[in-house]
């Protein structure tokens, strides 16, 4: 097929490179532009740009394209039989939406209705659901509302990151976006019951809020790895959390954020519960395993975190 293909981040590329390596022609590719990055804030081309200017494929980059007339009429002229949408980060208008001849269909990132919006693979590890998936979509003018074509779970275990959970994520949405476009299956209205929305992240999602329980946080650290971060702050020092555990049946009477005195490694109270951190970080230097960072580190015995 004649298809155009839009996407920013590193969860679009497996797609892209399956449609290439699967012989459709692909006439545009669209990509957000280039960001400032990195200690320089040299521009940086986006995962999409990078990946498609090695396949080379013709590139796009509009700054916007809602209300872009020309963007539009440039669309609609490449007479695209599909356009395939993964994580571009703009909003498509109807102009655009129906210009190919079988629509826009998106790769989403969770088990349609739950999880519509900007963060669908942190929003699934936070609230502690036991699986995700992708959902094939065929795109409206809603947010994540269209009809479905196909879907793929995942399960989450107790181990699971939003890194990890990612890496699973994005070759299924490859995998199934190539079904969608070769069988054409029957597309499903979404369910009424069920929708939930997952909020675009920001850093203060990674902040760490000791009253609550220790399987909460430790949700919480799981979901913001690698970005935003999970953090919390030591005597006003940021102090980055990169894996910690749940200790079962412990109840400390202390305040939450206490540092347990005695135990082996870096015990936290919790509002319910004790969290054990496993591995922490502090601005401008080396991840470290606990037990390394409490050889050079040493905290008072009322100290408390938060």
């Amino acid at each position: 097929m004649r298809l155009a293909f839009m996407g920013t981040p590193d969860f679009a590329v497996p797609a892209l490179r399956a449609l290439h390596q699967a012989g459709h022609e692909i006439a545009a590719v669209y990509s957000q532009p280039p960001r400032p990055a990195g200690r320089g804030q040299a521009l940086r081309a986006s995962p999409v740009q990078r990946e498609a200017e090695q396949l080379g494929l013709p590139v796009r980059t509009p700054a916007r394209v809602r209300r872009d007339a020309a963007e539009h009429a440039a669309f609609r002229d490449l007479g695209l039989d599909a356009a395939v949408v993964a994580a571009y980060g703009l909003i498509l208008p109807a102009e655009m939406l129906h210009a190919p001849r079988r629509g826009c269909l998106n790769i989403h990132a969770s088990l349609l209705p739950r999880w519509r919006g900007a963060a669908p693979i942190q929003a699934a590890i936070l609230a502690g659901d036991s699986e995700s998936g992708v959902t094939i979509m065929q795109m409206d003018e809603g947010l994540d509302t269209g009809p479905m074509l196909l879907a793929g779970q995942v399960p989450i275990t107790a181990a699971t990151t939003a890194q990890a959970l990612h890496d699973a994520l994005a070759p299924l949405g490859a995998s199934l976006i190539l079904r969608a476009l070769e069988e054409a299956p029957m597309a499903r209205p979404q369910p009424e019951a069920g929708v939930t929305t997952a909020s675009r992240l920001s850093r203060d999602h990674g902040r760490l809020d000791w009253t609550q329980s220790a399987e909460a946080l430790d949700r919480r650290i799981r979901a913001m790895t690698p970005w935003p971060g999970a953090w919390t702050l030591s005597d006003g020092t940021v102090l980055k959390v990169l894996g910690a555990t749940p200790m079962p049946g412990l109840r400390p009477d202390v305040a939450p954020g206490s540092i347990l005195p005695g135990q082996d490694g870096l015990w936290i109270a919790c509002g319910s519960g004790v969290l054990r951190i496993d591995r922490l970080q502090l601005p401008g230097r080396a991840a470290l395993a606990a037990a390394d960072f409490l050889r050079g580190h040493r905290f008072a015995p009322d100290h408390r975190l938060g």
